[in-house]
């Protein structure tokens, strides 16, 4: 059994869009107009809206669901699925409720998988690219232990939890952008329009200008005469560095360099081991072996030296080395989640220790986030204050010398 994805006629003349399932296109548009619906389009999803990508798993090609539209599908399921409702349901009450056209054709496209006797996890395999493989890993997890329910619960918790650890970093950070565009415009604005202005008054009475006045004049001209220069040589930075950071070899070596960066380094040390003890946690916890559970958290860190780090760390548990000590030496993980590691290791708690360790984590990103930004602010606007601070000096030291020459 397919989906199909259909544009429809009510008697009322009201355009409908949806999803329904047949074993033919002919199948699909009898069930329409059994319903009442004049069929005006109708395609099936698995052809049109995907393509098979070359390890034989179909890829989404119409759109991407985000961490949040993934996340409450999840939770959403997880829900129904403790409520003792069957897959089947819980697929079906998701695509009728569920608002958005690319989630419904998504979970119509799962179900029907499901209902042509897949596993769930192999139906969610057919979309490799909106549920990653940590997500298909636990799910094959849940469906071998019968307890598919209480890993979806735990999932949605994951889910949920990475998505707000997120959000929270990104809008610490938005009010220091904002402050820093707007003090860059204000200050390129008065460079570039009111200097000259005033300046040309104090030009046209010929006296000898300050030092600090003649050097605002320079660096007005300059971004007069070299300002759209300017922009398109920041558009060719910009497009160079997207192009340079594509290879492999050049974006290992700035992930390391930003590693070492004194404030930085530390925040996406932080940021990348969260993710990783918190993947760890559930996927332990869930009853994943370990090395999968290995390899499906080295897909969830983002800095290329950490992921290799983990990746080395993953031959080094499969040749007989505990976690811990195969984690310590690399040197890039910090030795709080290392001992962590090492006393669930030793009493058999692994899974409750990495939840720990997470949580920690994302307790320490959190606070060093808070107080980066609460002294970004400052600094920014006193920065500002102090370039305008010198365009006032340069624009008053000459009045304040034609007024000595007057007296």
């Amino acid at each position: 059994m397919a989906a199909f994805s259909y544009q429809a006629l009510d008697s009322t003349g009201k355009l409908l869009r949806g999803v329904t399932e047949a074993d033919t296109v002919r199948q699909a548009r009898s069930v329409l107009r059994e319903s009442g619906l004049t069929v005006v389009a109708i395609e099936a999803v698995s052809q049109n809206a995907m393509q098979s990508s070359s390890d034989g798993s179909w890829q989404w090609q119409r759109g991407r669901l985000s961490v949040a539209q993934l996340s409450l599908i999840t939770r959403q399921l997880a829900t129904l699925l403790d409520a003792s409702l069957t897959l089947e349901q819980a697929l079906s009450a998701l695509i009728e409720q569920s608002e958005n056209e690319t989630v419904r054709q998504v979970l119509a496209g799962v179900r029907a998988e499901v209902l042509g006797g897949q596993s769930f996890a192999k139906a969610l395999g057919r979309y490799a690219s909106i549920f990653p493989e940590l997500y298909r890993a636990l799910v094959t997890a849940g469906e071998a232990s019968g307890e598919l329910g209480r890993v979806m619960l735990r999932l949605a918790d994951y889910t949920e939890q990475r998505q707000a650890l997120r959000q929270k970093v990104v809008l610490a950070f938005v009010y220091p952008a904002i402050v820093t565009l707007v003090a860059l415009l204000v200050v390129g604005g008065l460079l570039v329009y009111v200097v000259p202005q005033v300046i040309g008054v104090f030009e046209q009475s010929h006296q000898t200008l300050p030092l600090l006045t003649r050097q605002l004049i320079w660096v007005s001209d300059t971004l007069q005469h070299t300002w759209g220069y300017l922009f398109l040589l920041l558009a060719a930075s910009g497009v160079s560095v997207h192009f340079v950071l594509r290879q492999p070899r050049l974006r290992y070596q700035a992930h390391l360099r930003l590693l070492k960066l004194p404030v930085v380094g530390r925040l996406v040390r932080g940021i990348n081991t969260a993710r990783m003890a918190s993947t760890l946690a559930i996927l332990a916890g869930s009853g994943v072996p370990l090395m999968a559970a290995l390899h499906a958290a080295a897909g969830v860190v983002n800095n290329l030296p950490m992921r290799g780090a983990l990746d080395e760390a993953a031959k080094k548990v499969r040749e007989g080395v505990s976690l811990s000590r195969a984690l310590a030496a690399s040197g890039y993980f910090p030795p709080l989640l290392v001992h962590l590691i090492a006393s669930g290791e030793a009493s058999g708690k692994l899974d409750v220790m990495l939840e720990r360790a997470a949580a920690q984590q994302e307790q320490e990103v959190s606070n060093y986030t808070s107080i980066l930004t609460s002294l970004l602010e400052p600094v920014l606007i006193l920065a500002m204050g102090g370039v305008v601070l010198m365009i006032v000096l340069a624009i008053l030291m000459p009045i304040i010398d034609m007024n000595q020459m007057v007296k």
